[in-house]
C-alpha cells in the first residue's frame, strides 16, 4: 500500500474527517435504537382502513373488537384496535384543540358539539382488555384530503378548521390523544408533507393552504430528508411525555420514502418501508420485499411494517386460502406488525384458522426478535431463515411465481451441521420430517411451507451475527449520500389510469446486510467468499448486543466488489466504549484479517470500519461464541 494512503488514512482518523463523521463513528457504549413503547414484540390487531376507509362509526369499530373478542383472536394477541383516517370533524377555533365526529361517535358528545372526547370509546376497548389506537398525519392536512374516496367524509369549516393533522400542534394533539383521551397506539402518516404544494391542484384552488412540502415522492435528491426525520422525533419526544409510562406504540409512515431506512428505528415502534398495500398478489410481494431485506433494521422495539395484512380480501379472500396463508406466513417470520385489516364481524373459519394459528403467530412473536434472513434468493423461490430465542430456528420456503416448483433445502441454507439429524415440523399440517444434507419440498404456486427446525448448529457454542440480527444495531451504515434501491416498484395507481402512469419509485439504498454485500453480492474477501458475514460500507459503526459470548470473531477485510479501490480500510472492535482491537489498514485484494477478541462480561460490543472513502466492507464469518 502507498506510503501517501496511510498517511491520508491516520490524518483521517486523527482529525475526525471520516465520510460519516466523528460524532456517528465514535463509540459510546450504548444501544442506540429505539427503546421506548411497548413494542418489545411486533404489535397485533385491527385496523379500520381496509374495511371502512373514512366511513367509520363507534357501532363499526366497537363491532369488530367485540368480534376479536369472541373469535378468540384477542386472546392470541390481537389486542390494538386502531381508527384510521376518517374521524375528525374540525379543528376548533381559535385554541386548536381536534374535535370528533360525534354524529359517528356519539359517546364523544360528552360536552357539546364544540367540547367532544373520545375517553368514553378508549374506556370502552379498554373495558374489553383491548387497546386503541387513532391516526393522524405529520402536515396540516392528512391523506383523505389529499385523495378523498366517492364516499369519504373529510373534515368540514374553514380553511383553518379542516386542518385537522399534526403540524404546528404536535405537542397539543399528542397530549390530547394519550393523556386525556387514553390513546395506546398513534399512526402519523405523511400526505401533508407531501401533497400540498404550491402548484397542487387542492392548493390553488384555496381548498388548503400551502405547505412546501418536506417530500417530493420518492425523490431522494430533493426530499428534506432531516426536516421529515426531525418533525417525527418531535411527535416521539411528545408521546414519551404524554404517555411516561412507555405503555404506548408509535408508528411512522412515510412509507419508506425520506431515506427512513436509515432513521425509523431510531424514532418508533413500527416503520413503514413501502407504499400501501392492496389486495393482490403482485403488491404483496412489493411491500414484502421492501421489508425482507432489511433485517439489521428491525430489533425488539423496533420494527419493519410492510403495512396492514389484507387477508379476507382479493387475491387473499376465501377463495384464495393458499395465497392467505402465504401472506400471512410471510409476514409473520420478517417481524412485521400483525396488524388485520379485513371485516372480523364476517372472517370465516378457514381465515380465522391461518390468523389465529398459534404456532406462526409464535414465530412472529419470539422474544430474541430476529428477523428472517434470507437463505436463498431468486426470481420465483426465497428461503427464509429466522433463529428463536430457545435456539432453534424457523423456515419459510416460499414461492412466488405461477407454477410448481420443487425445492430443494439444505442444511447450509440453515447452517446446521449436515451430519447431523434435523427436524422439520409443519406449522399448518403440524407433520414431521426429518432429514441429513438436504430435503426436497414440492411447493404448488404462491405456497409457502413454513416449519419449525430442531438441528445440531453448524457454529457450535455461538451464533453468526447474521443469525440473530435482533442483537445488531447499524448506528451509522455508511450511507452519506442516499442512494436509489436497486429493487425497482411502482406506485399503487390509487386515483385510476390518467395521466402517463405509475412510474417506479424509491426508498434508499439498503444499507448493511447478512449475508451479502450492500449491493446484493456474495461477500468476498481477497478472492475468498462467504456465505455468512455482515457486509456494510467503510465508516459505519455496527452494535452488538452481547448475552454472554466470551469471543468475537471474524475476518476482515475490502470486499472484492467495491467500486473504490484505491482507499485502504481500519477495522476496530470496542467494547462497552473502550478498544479491544485494531487492525493495519486493510488494502484492496489483501488477504483478510482473522479476528478473535476477548468479550467476556461486555455488554455491547462495536464495529466500526473507516476509511477516507466509500469502500465496501465486509465482517466475514462474525460471530459470537460462548
Amino acid at each position: 500500500m502507498a506510503k501517501s494512503a496511510v498517511a491520508l488514512l491516520g490524518l483521517m482518523l486523527c482529525c475526525g474527517t471520516a465520510l460519516a463523521g466523528p460524532s456517528q463513528l465514535t463509540p459510546s457504549g450504548q444501544w442506540t435504537a429505539y427503546q421506548h413503547g411497548a413494542a418489545a414484540t411486533p404489535p397485533m390487531g385491527w385496523s379500520s382502513w381496509n374495511t371502512f376507509a373514512t366511513n367509520i362509526s363507534e357501532d363499526r369499530i366497537l363491532g369488530v373488537a367485540d368480534a376479536v373478542v369472541k373469535t378468540g383472536l384477542a386472546a392470541k394477541g390481537y389486542r390494538y384496535i386502531n381508527l384510521d383516517d376518517g374521524w375528525w370533524a374540525h379543528r376548533r377555533q381559535p385554541d386548536g384543540r381536534m374535535q370528533i365526529r360525534a354524529d359517528q361517535f356519539p359517546s364523544a358528545a360528552v360536552g357539546g358539539a364544540e367540547e367532544t372526547s373520545f375517553k368514553p370509546f378508549t374506556d370502552k376497548l379498554h373495558k374489553m382488555g383491548l387497546k386503541a389506537g387513532i391516526y393522524s398525519d405529520l402536515g396540516r392536512n392528512s391523506c383523505s384530503q389529499a385523495y378523498p374516496s366517492p364516499d369519504g367524509y373529510l373534515p368540514k369549516g374553514s380553511v383553518e378548521e379542516r386542518e385537522i393533522a399534526l403540524y404546528g400542534h404536535i405537542k397539543q394533539d399528542v397530549t390530547l390523544y394519550f393523556k386525556t383521551w387514553g390513546f395506546d397506539f398513534l399512526k402519523v402518516d405523511a400526505c401533508g408533507i407531501r401533497d400540498y404544494a404550491p402548484g397542487s391542484e387542492r392548493t390553488k384552488e384555496g381548498r388548503y393552504r400551502v405547505l412546501d412540502p418536506l417530500i417530493y415522492g420518492w425523490n431522494l435528491n430533493n426530499t428534506n430528508i432531516a426536516g421529515v426525520r426531525d418533525l417525527y422525533h418531535q411527535v416521539a419526544e411528545a408521546i414519551e411525555t404524554a404517555r411516561p409510562n412507555d405503555d404506548f406504540i408509535f408508528s411512522v409512515c412515510s412509507w419508506g420514502s425520506s431515506d427512513v431506512r436509515s432513521w425509523g428505528k431510531n424514532v418508533g415502534n413500527i416503520s413503514r418501508t413501502s407504499d400501501d398495500l392492496g389486495p393482490n398478489w403482485s403488491r404483496m410481494l412489493h411491500n414484502f420485499d421492501s421489508s425482507a431485506r432489511r433485517p439489521l433494521y428491525g430489533h425488539p422495539g423496533g420494527w419493519n411494517d410492510p403495512d396492514m395484512l389484507y387477508v379476507g380480501y382479493g387475491d387473499f379472500d376465501a377463495q384464495h386460502l393458499t395465497e392467505a396463508k402465504s401472506h400471512f406466513a410471510m409476514w409473520a417470520i420478517i417481524n412485521a406488525p400483525l396488524i388485520l385489516g379485513n371485516d372480523i364481524r364476517a372472517m370465516q373459519g378457514p381465515l380465522l384458522d391461518i390468523v389465529g394459528n398459534s404456532d406462526v403467530i409464535a414465530l412472529n412473536q419470539d422474544k430474541a426478535g430476529n428477523q428472517a434472513t434470507i437463505a436463498f434468493d431468486a426470481e420465483d423461490v426465497q428461503i427464509f431463515v429466522k433463529t428463536l430465542a430457545n435456539g432453534k430456528k424457523a423456515v419459510a420456503v416460499f414461492n412466488r411465481g405461477q407454477g410448481a416448483m420443487d425445492v430443494d433445502l439444505t442444511a447450509e441454507h440453515l447452517k446446521l451441521a449436515a451430519d447431523s439429524d434435523i427436524t422439520l415440523t409443519d406449522l399448518w399440517t403440524k407433520q414431521q420430517s426429518h432429514f441429513r444434507k438436504e430435503t426436497k419440498l414440492a411447493l404448488a404456486s404462491r405456497e409457502t411451507k413454513i416449519f419449525l427446525v430442531d438441528g445440531k448448529r453448524r457454529l457450535e457454542g455461538g451464533f453468526y451475527l447474521s443469525e440473530i440480527p435482533g442483537r445488531v444495531n447499524p448506528a451509522e451504515d455508511g450511507v452519506t449520500v442516499p442512494m436509489h434501491d436497486p429493487l425497482v416498484h411502482r406506485h399503487q395507481a390509487w386515483i385510476g389510469t390518467h395521466g402517463t402512469g405509475a412510474h417506479p419509485q424509491y426508498g434508499g439504498w439498503g444499507g448493511a446486510q447478512v449475508d451479502q454485500t450492500p449491493y446484493g453480492q456474495t461477500i468476498a474477501l481477497g478472492g475468498k467468499p462467504y456465505d455468512t458475514g455482515i457486509g456494510i460500507l467503510s465508516n459505519s459503526r455496527l452494535e452488538v448486543k452481547n448475552a454472554g459470548a466470551k469471543l468475537f470473531t471474524a475476518e476482515v477485510g475490502v470486499d472484492d466488489s467495491t467500486p473504490d479501490k484505491s482507499a485502504p480500510v481500519i477495522f476496530s472492535v470496542y467494547g462497552d466504549g473502550k478498544l479491544l482491537y485494531k487492525t493495519a489498514p486493510k488494502a484492496f485484494g489483501e488477504k483478510p484479517e482473522s479476528l478473535n477478541v476477548k468479550v467476556k462480561g461486555v455488554k455491547i460490543i462495536e464495529l466500526v470500519a473507516t476509511s477516507t472513502a466509500s469502500v465496501v466492507t465486509a465482517w466475514g464469518n462474525a460471530a459470537l461464541v460462548e
